[in-house]
């Protein structure tokens, strides 16, 4: 537990923390990997050189510190970090050097005379508070996938890749052990370790699964990310696309997550992604098809054009054989075949108004993934249309979600 006065402490300074975040981040990383390099093996290297790893930490740090009388308020945070840290297998003996390290950032950035031996002693409770909680939740996470599932990396062969956008593969995995394809939730992910040629330490990536459950394989699709002036491009979607063909075998935990479907109503489901935010929906959209045939279903979708729709027929197929869903989308560069075939429903960005134009209401749970730019716009135009919380459902293909600062 943490005592009354160490709770003050940190809800007081947790702005000066804000504040100065970007640098606490910074320095929070190069001590901790000059300490123990081998969390390079666990760390998203490539959100380590954009430095959302580092947006992700500080959000994480204030949102503890303002909240750390009410952990409640965190419980959409905490369960979402947690299943990500057990999807990598974080283990319980990390935590000390993290917040060690943390508490020293902390000191280094704001100086002794702001991080008082007080303040500091105040921060490491709660770290310590925080960080058991996480534990628990973990270690029960951990028990559930050696019931339900399997603990660790397993190997799975890869039994078809096919390209479905000149940016986008899907990969059939099917287990090499030869032992049953367990089921999941649509909405999770699967986590891949990659040990890349040339790379010196393993990768791992959590890609979305974007099929139904179906007890005979799992699939994945990649979007190949290209690099720019500010991050090289990424190191293991390119990996994935040019190197791995069908018959190698890769390496997976259990599926993860706790962006699904919540059980308990029949509420009408809109589902709205831009880019590759829509695996995750795309497993949703099939699962709700086979299973819940008289439940409303919108599918909502903003790309660039129809050369970089992934998928596309799949929806096409849900909307021509399933009369209780429906499919609008939104393209922001038609191609000129677009704009003669007619074939999207909006240009430009969806906004407030143009959900307003196709949807009934506003009553209906609403599920969506993308970009941040996209989510932040989307999560915004959905509260500011009178959207309970408890009916907004969303993934960031980041470490954690920012979009309560939208």
């Amino acid at each position: 537990m943490i005592d009354e006065q160490s709770k003050e402490i940190v809800k007081s300074t947790a702005p000066v923390l804000k504040e100065n975040s970007d640098k606490i981040g910074k320095r929070f990383y190069e001590k901790l990997f000059s300490k123990a390099p081998e969390l390079y093996n666990i760390f998203n290297q490539t959100n380590q050189e954009r430095g959302i790893q580092q947006e992700a930490l500080a959000y994480s740090v204030y949102a503890a510190g303002e909240n750390i009388d009410q952990l409640d308020n965190l419980k959409e945070l905490i369960s979402r970090v947690t299943e990500k840290h057990a999807a990598l297998g974080v283990k319980a003996e990390q935590y000390p050097v993290v917040g060690e390290t943390l508490l020293e950032a902390v000191r280094d950035v704001l100086g002794s005379d702001v991080a008082t031996d007080e303040v500091i002693g105040a921060w490491e409770k709660a770290y310590n508070y925080i960080a058991d909680a996480f534990i628990e939740l973990e270690n029960n996470l951990y028990k559930q996938k050696e019931q339900n599932s399997w603990l660790g990396f397993r190997e799975f062969r890869v039994e078809r890749k096919e390209e479905e956008t000149a940016e986008v593969t899907s990969f059939y995995l099917k287990p090499v052990d030869g032992k049953p394809v367990v089921s999941y939730q649509p909405g999770q992910y699967l986590t891949l370790r990659a040990d890349i040629p040339g790379e010196k330490y393993t990768h791992m990536r959590h890609y979305s699964l974007s099929d139904a459950p179906n007890g005979e394989y799992y699939r994945i699709s990649v979007k190949r990310e290209e690099g720019s002036e500010n991050a090289r491009a990424g190191i293991v979607s390119n990996h994935l696309h040019k190197n791995v063909k069908e018959g190698d075998v890769l390496n997976f935990s259990a599926p993860s997550g706790d962006f699904t479907i919540t059980d308990g109503n029949e509420n009408p489901i809109v589902l709205i992604s831009g880019g590759i935010g829509l695996t995750p929906l795309m497993s949703m959209l099939h699962d709700l098809t086979e299973k819940e045939p008289n439940r409303p279903v919108v599918f909502i979708h903003a790309t660039a054009n129809s050369s970089t729709y992934a998928l596309k027929d799949e929806v096409e197929e849900a909307v021509t054989n399933h009369k209780h869903v429906e499919s609008f989308v939104s393209y922001d560069t038609p191609l000129e075949a677009d704009r003669k075939a007619k074939n999207y429903d909006k240009e430009g960005y969806i906004d407030l108004d143009w959900l307003k134009s196709v949807l009934p209401s506003n009553q209906a749970d609403f599920y969506y993934c993308g970009p941040v730019p996209f989510m932040k716009s989307v999560h915004q135009s959905l509260k500011d249309w009178g959207v309970p919380k408890e009916r907004l459902h969303y993934e960031v293909f980041n470490p954690i979600s920012i979009l309560e600062e939208a």
